[in-house]
């Protein structure tokens, strides 16, 4: 698949593909690969007491609510086009 990369949108108006938010599905993934990390000895990015919990998903919740993994969305269109968006971006339009 040959296709061009966009560049990485520093505002919420330059992301073309997609809705500008984070979307259940990108969501839920991002949380299950988190959590099997975390599983696997993966060190939190947070103090656990923050939390309150040592579970592996509610732990990789908080990371993912609160912007602290520092994780890229790459999305595609069927022709093509790539844009690479920070998880961060995504998550200040849907406050």
């Amino acid at each position: 698949m040959s296709g061009s990369y966009m560049a990485y949108p520093k505002i919420r108006e330059d992301i073309i593909i997609g809705p500008p938010y984070l979307t259940k599905y990108e969501k839920a993934k991002i949380i299950g690969i988190r959590s099997l990390q975390l599983t696997k000895n993966a060190p939190p990015l947070i103090k656990l007491d923050v939390v309150k919990s040592s579970d592996p998903v509610s732990i990789a919740k908080y990371e993912v609510e609160n912007g602290i993994l520092p994780v890229s969305i790459i999305r595609y269109t069927q022709s093509g086009l790539k844009q690479v968006i920070p998880l961060k971006l995504l998550l200040e339009s849907t406050i």
